[in-house]
C-alpha cells in the first residue's frame, strides 16, 4: 500500500507541474497513473475471487450468485475509476452520470439475488 500511495503522490505532483503549462499532459499523466495503480491492484482482485470460491466450497451457494457478485465488483471498480478521471478533468456532470449509470447497472445486475431472497422469504411465510 505504501508503494501505491507513493505512486499516487508522484503522479499528482507530476500532473501539477504540467497543469499550468500543458494541461493535456497533466490529464494524460493522471490517466496513466490511474491505469498503473489499477494494474497493480488486479492481483488483489484474484485474492478476493479465490476467497469467494473458497466460501462457496464451505457453504452451498448457487454459482450464479457468485458470478453476479463478481460482476458487481467489476462494475463498481470501472464506474469509480471512470468517474474519478472525469472529475480530475473537471467534467463533474459526466462523472455524476457515470456514477448514476453504475448504480443503476449494479441494481439491475443484482435483481436476481433480490428476487431469490424475496422467494425465500415468501416460502417461509407460506409454510
Amino acid at each position: 500500500m505504501v508503494s501505491i500511495a507513493l505512486i499516487g503522490i508522484v503522479v499528482c505532483l507530476m500532473a501539477l507541474l504540467f497543469k499550468k503549462t500543458r494541461e493535456e499532459f497533466a490529464i494524460l499523466i493522471s490517466v496513466a497513473g490511474c491505469f498503473l495503480i489499477m494494474s497493480l491492484g488486479i492481483p488483489k482482485l484474484q485474492i478476493i475471487i479465490d476467497a469467494i470460491n473458497k466460501i462457496q466450497d464451505y457453504i452451498s451457494i448457487n454459482e450464479n450468485y457468485i458470478v453476479i457478485l463478481i460482476k458487481i465488483i467489476g462494475i463498481t471498480l470501472v464506474s469509480e475509476i471512470a468517474s474519478n478521471i472525469c472529475k480530475d478533468c473537471n467534467y463533474n456532470a459526466v462523472a455524476n452520470q457515470i456514477d448514476l449509470f453504475g448504480k443503476l447497472t449494479i441494481l439491475a445486475t443484482g435483481m436476481p439475488i433480490l428476487m431469490a431472497l424475496l422467494d425465500t422469504i415468501n416460502e417461509f411465510l407460506t409454510v
